[in-house]
């Protein structure tokens, strides 16, 4: 038989025309379960890159195999039945055959050592299970490799899943596979400084998905890269093209994205629609409490969400997998179909129910044991927070609903370190209720509250208005706690006397209204207040008076972690150092299971000022780095106030006083990039102090660049991380290796370390 030049032979492995990018750990682990196991599917959504993986991964082990490689190609088979058929046509056995198919090719595969590829099985789940199941069991040097948006559920079956390409910062694997495309469209194109932020920003919102990256790549033939991004939100009618070339189910987005939806039964159709309301993750109650009703009953969501998952419509993550998600795409093109079945306004308004159960749940029970585990599960869910306040800011006659869930999050946007975010949507509350309202007060105390926080002068004025409000309704709890903050307001600003008189006023309001959480809240700032002020015994007494008032047995976070760090700075400044260390090093572990980034910074620096006081100051300069991230995402280190200010740059002066101001850049940036657990571990005395890198002296044969693109080598970096890291191109990268390898004598870039460690020992 002749075959046309352009054609390949049935089961042949296609040549790749276009270059292929990242996926090293994918191919990995897929060589690894090859090695495992005899069956092994390659599982993600449409247009994620599955096939492409599998092909690359077989054409690396194809020589463990004795008779190669087979590939049969599944996307335009329909009757399952056929299937057996386009085997034995893909393994090259005679039509003429009068066994059944099915027969001759398992006869054909007894004999032989082959790696079989069945792609493209979603729609075809039953039977390539079916045939795989017939084929392990009837041969013995057979392996099967699959590609499927759902496992095929066969035993043994090892599942990899692809994720979506990586966005990064400064780029990552998407970037690179959207410049590589797009110069195929213009040869020209190369990302730079200058479009750098627009190809990530569209790679971001196609989720880092190929197929749909490179979709929008053709559309550079007519649009510039910075309209691309402008238009891409209308992305369905946007990405109508693709390549002629290309499979029908790949010519356009929809078209990938419809080949699964099809492929699911009416109730996961139906889930799919609904659950694209949710602009996050979600979790199996948030489903059923949003997602259930009518043709679609509670107890049919599990089985439905089952579905989706086994067709990598939807996602599961977290650490303990309860957790789900769907990818952009695929909730945009849910989002369209609940919208044709009139039932969008109802799901977002169960949507808006949900997240303001749990934000007044949070609020009425703050002081609670559960608090952490509350604010966590409000955390994971962030992005429906969001969504659930924008709906309601927008709904028609909604204002004062929005204006609930945004004031019921007081305490959520500080834990979280959202000052700036909170105080957005405090102003759209404000700017709601322009007149002498509960909703306008409470909105201007808690923005404040966060605005202190940055040392925002405007906290003071919103504090001052607040009250002022408040007085006029007669409001007791508002009052109290707009004077609350306006004490925090006076604090940080050192008007000791002011905010003293604040303090006093909100302290006689809220005992009488009752309110515990603003008066433990209080107790907490007097006692800080106090302790700038050197009155440092009166502190002390607060601060045990607040912890007394939560109860011994207490496991609330966010006032008992501060009332320890304020007790810690007061032992600190008279001189009880050890004492200070121990509720210094209590009030971390408790804001650190809280993750209250901007608590952890102030524990961080108490502890480094104790370091420093020991004549620890490479810990003490260490542990000032790890704060710094913290405190960016906070807006202003220490609350801005001179008297903590004075203790930061006195450790941070004595540390370089005693190690010279490079050694400590090199400390503080190590400290910065290191995970929260183990700068955790290591002020608290759980870790070994070696965690502390050991000086570095330079090899004389390096350049500093050469020294710096070392060092990450030999802590196990890629040229392309690298490159990240230090904001240079990957072949800046390659060129400096070369002459690092051939300065220091050594033949890998794994020898790098040892030789770094001679030179430098």
């Amino acid at each position: 038989m002749t075959l046309a030049l352009v054609r390949r032979r049935p089961g042949e492995l296609p040549v790749e025309v276009t270059g292929f990018v990242g996926r090293a750990k994918e191919l990995t682990r897929v060589d690894e379960a090859l090695r495992q196991a005899r069956m092994v599917t390659v599982t993600g959504p449409g247009g994620v890159g599955k096939t492409r993986i599998a092909l690359r991964a077989a054409a690396r082990v194809a020589s463990r195999y004795e008779h190669g490689v087979c590939l049969i190609e599944l996307s335009e088979l329909r009757d399952p039945e056929l299937l057996p058929h386009t085997v034995a046509g893909c393994l090259g056995l005679p039509e003429g055959d009068a066994r059944p198919p099915l027969d001759a090719v398992l006869d054909h595969l007894r004999e032989r050592n082959l790696l079989l590829i069945l792609d493209t099985c979603e729609h075809l789940v039953d039977a390539c299970a079916m045939f795989s199941d017939i084929v392990l069991h009837e041969t013995t040097g057979v392996s099967v490799l699959a590609t499927s948006r759902q496992p095929l559920d066969v035993p043994g079956e090892h599942i990899c899943q692809i994720a979506p390409l990586p966005v990064r910062t400064k780029g990552g694997d998407a970037v690179e596979l959207f410049a590589q495309r797009a110069r195929a469209v213009d040869p020209s194109f190369t990302v730079h400084d200058g479009n750098r932020a627009d190809v990530i920003a569209l790679c971001r919102r196609l989720d880092g998905m190929p197929l749909a990256i490179e979709l929008a790549t053709v559309r550079l033939r007519v649009l510039p890269l910075d309209q691309l991004v402008a238009r891409l939100e209308d992305r369905f009618r946007l990405l109508t093209g693709g390549r002629r070339t290309a499979l029908p189910r790949h010519q356009t987005l929809r078209t990938a994205i419809e080949w699964s939806h099809e492929l699911c039964t009416e109730q996961e159709q139906l889930l799919w629609c609904r659950l694209s309301v949710f602009a996050g993750s979600f979790d199996i109650p948030a489903i059923e409490e949003v997602c259930a009703g009518g043709p679609l009953p509670r107890e049919e969501i599990l089985e439905a969400l089952v579905g989706l998952v086994d067709k990598s419509v939807v996602q599961r993550e977290g650490v303990d997998g309860s957790r789900y998600r769907m990818l952009d795409t695929l909730r945009e093109y849910g989002a369209e179909h609940l919208a044709t079945l009139g039932e969008q306004a109802q799901l977002r308004e169960r949507h808006y129910a949900r997240q303001r159960r749990l934000a007044d749940a949070f609020d009425r029970n703050f002081l609670a044991d559960d608090q952490i585990q509350r604010y966590h599960g409000l955390r994971e869910q962030h992005p429906d927070i969001r969504l659930a306040i924008e709906y309601a800011l927008a709904a028609p006659g909604k204002d004062k609903e929005a204006a609930a869930l945004v004031g019921s999050l007081w305490a959520y946007w500080h834990i979280a370190g959202l000052h700036t975010e909170g105080r957005y949507w405090y102003a759209k509350i404000t700017d709601r209720f322009p007149g002498a309202v509960r909703e306008r007060a409470w909105a201007l105390a808690q923005s404040a509250y966060l605005g202190a926080f940055q040392a925002d002068p405007r906290a003071l004025d919103e504090a001052e208005e607040c009250v002022r409000i408040a007085d006029r309704l007669h409001d007791p709890v508002v009052a109290g706690r707009g004077r609350v903050y306006l004490n925090l307001s006076l604090t940080f600003m050192e008007r000791h006397e002011e905010a003293a008189r604040a303090a006093e006023e909100a302290y006689r309001i809220l005992e009488d209204a009752g309110d515990v959480v603003g008066l433990v809240t209080l107790e907490t700032q007097i006692g800080y207040m106090r302790f700038l002020g050197g009155q440092l015994d009166s502190a002390l007494d607060i601060c045990e008076r607040g912890l007394e008032r939560l109860g011994e047995q207490s496991t609330e976070g966010w006032v008992r972690g501060y009332l320890h760090f304020v007790t810690g700075v007061a032992r600190f400044r008279r001189g009880e150092y050890a004492q200070s260390r121990t509720s210094g090093a209590t009030a971390l572990r408790i804001k650190h299971e809280l993750g209250d980034g901007v608590g952890m910074g102030y524990c961080l620096e108490l502890l480094a000022w104790l370091a420093g006081h020991d004549g620890r100051h490479a810990e003490a300069i260490w542990l000032l780095g790890a704060a710094d991230p913290l405190w960016a995402g906070a807006g202003a280190r220490l609350g801005g106030t001179s008297l903590m200010e004075d203790f930061h740059q006195s450790a941070v002066h004595a540390a370089e006083q005693a190690l010279g101001a490079q050694r400590c850049a090199e400390l503080r940036a190590d400290g910065a990039r290191r995970p929260q657990d183990e700068v955790v571990a290591l002020a608290t005395g759980q870790q070994a102090k070696e965690l502390i890198p050991a000086p570095r002296r330079q090899s004389p044969e390096l350049t500093r660049r050469e020294h710096e693109v070392a060092l990450l080598a030999s802590e196990g970096l890629s040229n392309r991380e690298i490159a990240e890291r230090l904001v240079i191109s990957k072949r800046t990268v390659d060129a400096h290796l070369e002459r690092i390898l051939a300065k220091l004598g050594v033949p890998s870039r794994g020898e790098i370390a040892a030789r770094l460690g001679e030179l430098e020992g």
